[in-house]
């Protein structure tokens, strides 16, 4: 029926069959010829007050059957238009509500009121969170707190950033665009981060990360190895989709005796599967790759950690002979650079992790058009209520 919403659009508008588009509309809802949209069964009511103003969120207003199905559409899409043939689809894996371990908000100051929140969809206004349905409550205790220590930091009409982070000592507050300015400043910086018992508290500014608060260094365990975790650093963005990618990581990786790990961060892959197999583990950024060596080298895992720019020098194709399987978790830009190398390699299996259907669906068109079998893809909606599209894909020959 060209009245009858029949799936979501990328940017989380309905869709008709006959291709309009409607805000706030959920695959089964029906449109009106005014343009009003009447739910279905499909339109969930959403869980909070300040969805659909909030940037954080886009499709709250959709149940889990209809999110799930989104997930898929997005990859198959995006596999289709690179006239790619989609593989079969595990089911969606799905993380709760309140389980956003890392976030980056933003604050302003408008005289005596300090905002702090995501910025509104399509807009640099900030929404200023009273509640929110998707962040870890350790999270979203700080808040209100962070209200009162921004406010003689932030001058008035001015913006800052605040970016947080769960990690095993508890919250690490990563703060920008903000003054420190005499002993007061420092002092209330430091009660702050003893008061609310935070990991640590940094501040950003033009020669990097300057640590104010840090009793012991900070680390995220990962594979059973806490490894040292930089500040601004990257992590999943929750515990149960890391662990929803590793499990599926494992499963394509099997027994490989050796295995190279490309993009590998902190060691989100590398170090779970070490417990098994030798892995070398290849990153670009130099804070993440010195925080996975130390880590893995205190714990004695079989893993060798390479500093290298995949982008701007890939694998070659004799370095990647060497190993029985290959992970890759490449940014969203995805990895187009070492892409012909993997085509060419003789690893047996690939386990490729990605937060961008279109980019993955690029490069796995080299792989297949090179004899690759795309055996399955699982997609993983990480960031719940958000079209952002995370998915582990298995490569064999």
């Amino acid at each position: 029926m060209t009245d009858t919403i029949v799936r979501i659009a990328s940017s989380g508008e309905g869709v008709t069959a006959d291709g309009r588009h409607a805000r706030l509309a959920a695959p089964g809802d029906t449109l009106t010829a005014e343009g009003l949209v009447v739910p279905g069964p499909h339109h969930a009511v959403p869980p909070c007050r300040h969805f659909p103003k909030c940037g954080g969120c886009q499709i709250q207003h959709v149940d889990d059957a209809a999110f799930a199905e989104f997930l898929v559409q997005r990859i198959s899409g995006a596999l289709t238009a690179q006239a790619l043939t989609p593989p079969p689809f595990a089911a969606p894996i799905l993380t709760p509500p309140e389980s956003r371990r890392r976030a980056s908000l933003r604050a302003e100051r408008s005289g005596k009121r300090m905002v702090i929140g995501f910025n509104e969809g399509r807009s640099h206004d900030i929404v200023d969170l009273s509640m929110c349905s998707i962040l870890h409550p350790a999270l979203f205790a700080l808040i209100a707190p962070l209200r009162t220590l921004l406010l003689p930091l932030v001058r008035d009409k001015k913006s800052a950033g605040v970016r947080l982070t769960l990690v095993d000592q508890g919250v690490d507050v990563l703060l920008d665009k903000v003054k420190i300015e005499g002993l007061a400043a420092i002092e209330s910086i430091n009660d702050f981060a003893r008061e609310h018992k935070l990991a640590r508290l940094s501040i950003e500014d033009a020669d990097g990360f300057q640590p104010y608060w840090e009793p012991e260094p900070a680390t995220v365990t990962l594979g059973g190895v806490a490894v040292p975790f930089p500040a601004g650093g990257f992590l999943q963005a929750t515990a149960e989709g890391e662990a929803a990618l590793l499990a599926r990581v494992k499963e394509i990786v099997g027994d490989a005796p050796t295995v190279i790990d490309l993009f590998a961060g902190i060691g989100t892959f590398g170090l779970p599967l070490s417990q098994h197999a030798r892995v070398m583990a290849v990153e670009g950024a130099r804070p993440a790759a010195t925080a996975l060596k130390l880590g893995s080298g205190r714990a004695q895992r079989l893993i060798a950690v390479e500093l290298r720019d995949l982008f701007r020098r890939p694998m070659e194709v004799t370095e990647l002979n060497r190993f029985g399987a290959i992970v890759l978790d490449p940014p969203r830009a995805g990895a187009w650079e070492q892409m012909a190398a993997l085509a060419a390699c003789t690893a047996k299996r690939i386990a490729y992790v990605s937060c961008n259907p279109a980019t993955f669906a690029r490069d796995a068109k080299v792989l297949i058009d090179a004899g690759w079998a795309l055996v399955g893809i699982t997609p993983v909606g990480q960031f719940r209520w958000s079209t952002h599209v995370e998915l582990v894909a298995e490569f064999s020959r």
